[in-house]
C-alpha cells in the first residue's frame, strides 16, 4: 500500500498534465498528492520518513515557486533536486558522518562486508546523481510532453535498472547467499 501511496501524487501529475495540457494545474495537483501522501504515512506510523520528508518539501517549494511564478522550470527541476538530495546525503553521511546509510537502514536483512557496503553507497550515490543529470537533459532537451512522460517512466526505470545493478553486483560477489541454507553453500 505505501509504494501505491508513493507513486500516486506522480500517477495524478502525468494524468491531470495530459488530460488538461496544463502544468499549472498538473503542479497544484502534484503538491496535494504529496500532502495526501505525507498525511497518509503520519497518520498510519505517526512519523514522517527522512525521504518522504525531503520530497514533500521539495514539491512544496518548487511546485509553490511554479505556481508563483508561473514558470514551469521550478516543478521541472524538482525531481533533479530530490536526486541530487539523495546522492549527497549518502555522501555525507559516508564521509562526514562516517557512517554507511545504506548498511544502516538494510543491514539487519543483508549482511555485507564493510568495503561491500562501500560501494553500494558510492553506486547508489552515483545513480542518484546521473537520475538527476538525466532529467534535465530531457527537461531541456525535449518537449513539455516528453519531459512529463519521462517523469513517469523514466523515473521508474532509472530505479529498476540501479535496482538490478546491485542484484547482478552481490549476486556475482556471492553475498545473497543465504548463510542458514547449506543448499545455497556449494
Amino acid at each position: 500500500m505505501k509504494q501505491f501511496i508513493e507513486f500516486l501524487p506522480i500517477a495524478l501529475f502525468v494524468g491531470v498534465y495530459f488530460y488538461t495540457k496544463d502544468i499549472y494545474i498538473s503542479t497544484g495537483i502534484l503538491m496535494a498528492g504529496v500532502c495526501v501522501q505525507a498525511g497518509y504515512e503520519y497518520g498510519t506510523t505517526r512519523e514522517l520518513s527522512k525521504q518522504t520528508l525531503v520530497i514533500f518539501c521539495v514539491v512544496i517549494i518548487f511546485g509553490g515557486a511554479t505556481l508563483l511564478f508561473r514558470n514551469q522550470a521550478f516543478i521541472q527541476w524538482k525531481p533533479t533536486i530530490v536526486n541530487w538530495i539523495f546522492s549527497l546525503t549518502l555522501l555525507g553521511s559516508q564521509f562526514v558522518l562516517k557512517q554507511n546509510l545504506l548498511k544502516k537502514m538494510l543491514g539487519t536483512q543483508l549482511t555485507l562486508p564493510d568495503h561491500v557496503w562501500f560501494n553500494l553507497v558510492m553506486g547508489w550515490s552515483l545513480g542518484f546523481f546521473i537520475a538527476g543529470a538525466l532529467n534535465l537533459i530531457v527537461a531541456y532537451g525535449f518537449s513539455l510532453d516528453f519531459w512529463v512522460s519521462f517523469k513517469l517512466i523514466g523515473g521508474f526505470a532509472t530505479t529498476l535498472i540501479y535496482i538490478s545493478i546491485t542484484i547482478a553486483y552481490l549476486a556475482k560477489g556471492g553475498y545473497l547467499q543465504d548463510p542458514d541454507n547449506p543448499t545455497d553453500q556449494q
